[in-house]
Parts: structure tokens; C-alpha cells; sequence
């Protein structure tokens, strides 16, 4: 069950920014892969350090991957997508030059076309001259690149189209799947965040992501993936922006309970985009490790229940059932003696009669009466 990690660039820790000094670091980190980001267009300047990139790469066994330019327009008119493909070209020729193995892409905009046939039709074509490119550069002759040993020895760059983030943009999971399903050479380059936000939220356990990768291998049949990883905030089906993983609704320890549990079957490469870079990736290798944990005490309670049941002659779930009944006895008695005593009732005092009022009181009402009544015979008295 391999799954490297590894930033989407140099790490943030690095004190030098060249490519190769975040690649020590990264290394030092134990993370085993990086994704160079050459953005809008792959400076001149930049070749020998590429360069040097690749030859540490090819020494090493990193492996090292390259994302295109992120404002592509295959699907504009002819000038725009000329544009693009010139930017491509350059990401092309860097990719040779660092020896990466996978080169992610965008297609773009919808622009005048509607989603369909038609527009999938367009990036397909588009995709296999790209995949015929790469072919052509990997395949110069060794004696006019010398200094690529890798070329004579590696195979080609795979290109990798990605799932987007927003409605208006082509690269919806189903739209991927079908573009590579038709273009040898292709790979999906699984989003994970893009495909949360433009699911609405989409990945929240195990087993929705088992449910996604069950989905691309069943539709193009492979057990390579490569994905990014990253928080995200979205809104209507859309990616906002990237966040750091812990603020986000998309959790990465559903992700690891699924690699571990039942991801023996994949070979993925995993890069974190999210803004915190190797803070990030560690973050994940962390939470897989916590997951291998979990299985592996998982493991070991079920082979001391098969032992015992074995020792009292009795079935594993039959076990399984007594310790239940023991832990919740446990539990109960816990509570009891969690929960403080019950105050001692007071003694109740039994009321004494009243007594009756004094005499003096008596009287005086008495006297009130007999004032009344030497009243009523005054009225007699008026008659």
C-alpha cells in the first residue's frame, strides 16, 4: 500500500527557495515527493535549476511532478487555446528537464460550448497531441541531451488532467474519467477538494471515498492514483478558496481510515496543496499512522478473543458477547460510583395544634360586638 506525500512547491520551512534546497528539506521530513508549480509560464532562468532537480530525482528515486500553467483555455477559440498550448509546451520541456512523472493540466472554461459530447470530444483531441508531445521530447535522441539520462532510461511524463472546482469550468469527475478512458497516455488527477466543493460537500466519511475511488478504477480500470489534498471553502457547488485542513468541512481522517482499512489495493501519490504546504502533508502522515494504529489494537483485541474463546471452547462472537456484557457492567458500576450520594432526608417535625387566641383578644372582640348591637338599638330608636 504505497502512498507518498509530499507540498505543492517549496516548503514554507525552507530558508532557500530553489527547488532542490525544498527538496532536501522535504526529504529530511520524511515526505517523499513534491510538486514543482510553475504557475503561469516556466522562466528561462529557472533551467538549471531544474535541472539539477532532476538529476538529484533520477540519483534518489524522489519523485518529482510538475503542475501546468493554471489559466488554460482549450476550449476558446484558436488563439486562446494557441496561447495555452504554448505554456504547456514550456511546462513540457521542464517536466523533461526534472525528470517528474506526472504533469497535471486544466482545460478551462466552458467558453462558447455547452457541457457534452462536444466539449469532451474537444479536450480528448487536444490531450492526445499533448500526449504525443511529451513522446516526442522524451524520445530525442541521448546524444543531443546527454545530460537527461533519464530519457534513454525512464519512461515519459504522464499527463494529468484535473478535476475542477467551480460549475463553469470543464473537469467534472465524470467528464475526467471519460476524457482519460479515451486518451492513452492520460491520467485523472483527483482534486480532492475540488471535488468535495463542486459535490456540494461530497466526501464526509470512509465510505464515500471508497465509493470514489471504487467509481475511477471500475471506469478506467487502474490502481494508480494521483491526487491533491487540501481544506477547502466552498459555496453552491463551488471552490471558494483553499484552506489549512483543521478549518475545513473536508477531513482528512476519513481519507486515512479508508487508505488503511481498505486502500491495499492503491499506489497513490498524494500532494497537499493546502496553504500550510508540509505543515499540512505531515499533518496527514500523522493521521494515517494514528489510523495504522488503530487497526493494528483492532487486530490484536480479535486474536486474543480468538484465543480465549478457543481456551473456554466457545464461538469468537460468543466471547465478543461476554466481554460486551462485562464492559457494560463495568460501565454501570462506574456511573454509580461517578454519581455523588443522595443527601440524608431531615426528619420531619410533627406541627403542634395552634393554640387559641388570649383572652384579652377575646374580650376585645367581644366588646366590638356588643358596640354593634348598642348601635342597632339607637336605630330602633329613630323608628
Amino acid at each position: 500500500m504505497p502512498v507518498k506525500l509530499g507540498p505543492a512547491g517549496v516548503p514554507l520551512s525552507c530558508k532557500g527557495r530553489t527547488i532542490v534546497e525544498g527538496m532536501d528539506d522535504i526529504i529530511s521530513l520524511g515526505l517523499e515527493t513534491m510538486e514543482v508549480q510553475t504557475v503561469r509560464m516556466v522562466a528561462p532562468q529557472h533551467f538549471e535549476q531544474y535541472w539539477q532537480a532532476g538529476v538529484l530525482a533520477h540519483k534518489t528515486g524522489f519523485e518529482m511532478n510538475i503542475h501546468g500553467p493554471y489559466y488554460s483555455e482549450l476550449l476558446g477559440d484558436r488563439l486562446q487555446r494557441n496561447r495555452s498550448l504554448a505554456k504547456i509546451e514550456a511546462a513540457l520541456q521542464a517536466a523533461k528537464t526534472i525528470n517528474a512523472r506526472h504533469v497535471t493540466l486544466h482545460a478551462g472554461h466552458y467558453g462558447d460550448m455547452s457541457r457534452g459530447q462536444e466539449a469532451n470530444s474537444q479536450v480528448a483531441s487536444v490531450f492526445k497531441g499533448i500526449v504525443q508531445r511529451i513522446h516526442d521530447i522524451w524520445n530525442d535522441d541521448e546524444d543531443i541531451y546527454p545530460v537527461f539520462p533519464w530519457l534513454k532510461e525512464g519512461t515519459p511524463s504522464k499527463i494529468g488532467v484535473e478535476t475542477s472546482g467551480r460549475q463553469e469550468l470543464w473537469g467534472s469527475l465524470e467528464e475526467v474519467l471519460e476524457v482519460v478512458n479515451h486518451v492513452e497516455g492520460t491520467i485523472p488527477v483527483l482534486n480532492l477538494a475540488h471535488i468535495h466543493a463542486r459535490g456540494h460537500g461530497r466526501l464526509r466519511t470512509s465510505e464515500d471515498y471508497g465509493e470514489l475511488f471504487d467509481q475511477v478504477r471500475e471506469t478506467i480500470g487502474t490502481k494508480e492514483f494521483y491526487c491533491h489534498f487540501s481544506g477547502v471553502e466552498h459555496r453552491m457547488g463551488n471552490a471558494m478558496h483553499y484552506t489549512q485542513i483543521k478549518k475545513s468541512d473536508l477531513n482528512f481522517e476519513p481519507l486515512a481510515e479508508f487508505i488503511i482499512e481498505e486502500g491495499a489495493w492503491l499506489d497513490m501519490t498524494l500532494i497537499s496543496d493546502s496553504p500550510l504546504l508540509e505543515h499540512d502533508a505531515m499533518y496527514m502522515v500523522q493521521n494515517i499512522e494514528r489510523a495504522r494504529h488503530r487497526q493494528l489494537e483492532r487486530k490484536a483485541r480479535e486474536d486474543r478473543r480468538k484465543a480465549l474463546a478457543a481456551q473456554a471452547n466457545i464461538s469468537p462472537e460468543e466471547m465478543a458477547a461476554r466481554e460486551a456484557e462485562i464492559a457494560a457492567a463495568r460501565a454501570k458500576d462506574a456511573l454509580a460510583k461517578s454519581q455523588p450520594p443522595e443527601p440524608a432526608k431531615k426528619e420531619e417535625k410533627v406541627e403542634e395544634p395552634k393554640k387559641k387566641a388570649p383572652a384579652k383578644k377575646a374580650e376585645k372582640k367581644e366588646e366590638t360586638n356588643d358596640d354593634l348591637f348598642e348601635i342597632e338599638e339607637e336605630d330602633d330608636d329613630l323608628f
